[in-house]
């Protein structure tokens, strides 16, 4: 702190001798009346609040610009590992319909090649029993063709006929022996054929069972392919959701440093502000002292009235650090006023069933009236009131502490506040809690609303 002196060279300690000491004290005195007004009272000046430097609002608000470019940068890549987790979301559901699709696949495989196997075997059974059947039937076709040789009883053979009674009868009995002969040959060709049939059914019953083998191995291979195939997306979804986890972390904590850097320029600014209030009172006093000192004694006139302070100006910033003050805070239906966060309502719908009754916090419309209290705006708790409390301005327009609003059905239901750089502050919705988010296009209103 610099030392105020009273002359060159002169400390403001009074001096140590008797003469130094009078001399010090008219000079005080002189001071003292330089401080009196016309009616002899001391005009009171309180001590100087703090005055930051310029360099230090500057790198206050270096700071703060570079906390909130890392903000911009960290909410991009959050919303591009969003975006990439809603990705994998569908590619996980997809692959676990394949590997569904390849387990139905495998079950009716499974029940082919089991029913291939059946009907093989039972071809193989048909076929053995024919070959079993025609090699008695040859066996028997032997025995009667050995049989009527031993016998004399082909035709030919003079036994044959030898008990005929006549000559009728001698005919009937060669037709017996012939057709006893043909039945026998014609069962054979019969059971050849048979045995020729089935051995085709067990032919074709092997092939459709090599074929339900290698449909049931290829549908066990695809069964394999798509459970790591859902493995290996299950994977990526949960790397990719730590992720996210971690840039909203992140995020989170440089939202934090931001906002304490937007609160350290914001008290910066404040105290730059009084300190500018305290000096512009200290000269009015002074003028009204010297002015005064210098009105003749006796004299009717009086001094003037020292002009009254103007009011502070309000501050964009104000309004911005008081909104990012809150990040963090819970979202609670119908919450905040010009205070702070207060106990939410009730709304027989959503905002109920996520208990925001019971929580403290802000809706979008209640952090805006929060925010706007720091200089002096009032707002009501509602934001198509809000829409209309300012000047209209197109959002190709739009500049820092805009309010920002959409409309759902034609009607205004969500506010925003611009933090520029295509950034806003907001509560967005049930379950979630004051955030920086990029501006959403979809669904906003053509007009910012300005207020300062």
């Amino acid at each position: 702190m610099r030392t105020r002196r009273y002359g060159k060279g002169r400390d403001s300690s009074p001096p140590r001798t008797a003469t130094g000491f009078a001399r010090w004290l008219v000079v005080g005195a002189t001071g003292l009346v330089m401080l009196l007004g016309a009616t002899g009272t001391a005009v009171a000046v309180p001590p100087p609040p703090p005055n930051p430097s310029d360099s230090e609002l500057e790198a206050g608000r270096e700071r703060a610009n570079t906390q909130a470019g890392r903000v911009g940068q960290l909410t991009n890549q959050l919303a591009e590992a969003e975006s990439k987790l809603l990705q994998l979301q569908g590619e996980v559901a997809a692959k676990m319909e394949d590997a569904n699709k390849a387990l139905v696949d495998m079950r009716t495989a499974h029940g082919e090649a089991a029913q291939a196997e059946r009907n093989a075997q039972a071809a193989k059974r048909e076929s053995e029993a024919a070959a079993e059947a025609i090699e008695r039937a040859r066996k028997q076709l032997d025995e009667f063709i050995a049989s009527s040789y031993r016998q004399g009883s082909t035709i030919g053979s003079i036994s044959a006929y030898m008990s005929s009674d006549s000559p009728e009868d001698l005919l009937a009995r060669s037709e017996m022996l012939e057709a006893v002969g043909s039945s026998k040959l014609d069962g054979l060709e019969q059971m050849q054929r048979a045995r020729t049939e089935k051995a085709n059914k067990d032919s074709a019953a092997r092939a459709a069972l090599e074929r339900a083998r290698q449909k049931q191995a290829a549908a066990e291979r695809a069964k394999r392919a798509a459970d790591d195939a859902r493995a290996a997306a299950i994977t990526a979804r949960q790397d990719q959701r730590g992720r996210a986890s971690e840039l909203e972390a992140s995020k989170a904590d440089v939202e934090q440093q931001l906002a304490n850097a937007r609160a350290q320029v914001g008290g910066l600014e404040a105290q730059r502000g009084r300190y500018q209030e305290w000096l512009a009172a200290k000269q009015r006093e002074e003028a009204a002292a010297a002015a005064a000192s210098a009105a003749p004694q006796g004299g009717s006139g009086s001094a003037p009235a020292p002009a009254p302070a103007a009011p502070a100006g309000g501050s964009v910033e104000t309004v911005i650090s008081r909104a990012l003050s809150q990040l963090g805070v819970t979202y609670a239906w119908g919450g905040g006023n010009g205070s702070g966060p207060t106990l939410g309502i009730r709304d027989g719908g959503v905002a109920d069933s996520y208990g925001d009754y019971a929580k403290v916090g802000f809706d979008c419309s209640g952090l805006m009236i929060y925010a706007f209290a720091g200089v002096g705006i009032s707002l009501d708790h509602y934001s198509g009131y809000q829409y209309d409390s300012g000047t209209k301005v197109p959002l190709s327009q739009m500049r820092r502490g805009d309010m920002l609003f959409w409309a759902t059905g034609g009607r205004v239901s969500h506010v925003a506040l611009y933090l520029g750089d295509g950034q806003m502050v907001e509560a967005p919705y049930s379950g979630s809690s004051v955030r920086i988010a990029p501006v959403r296009y979809g669904g906003i209103m053509p007009y910012a609303t300005r207020l300062l």
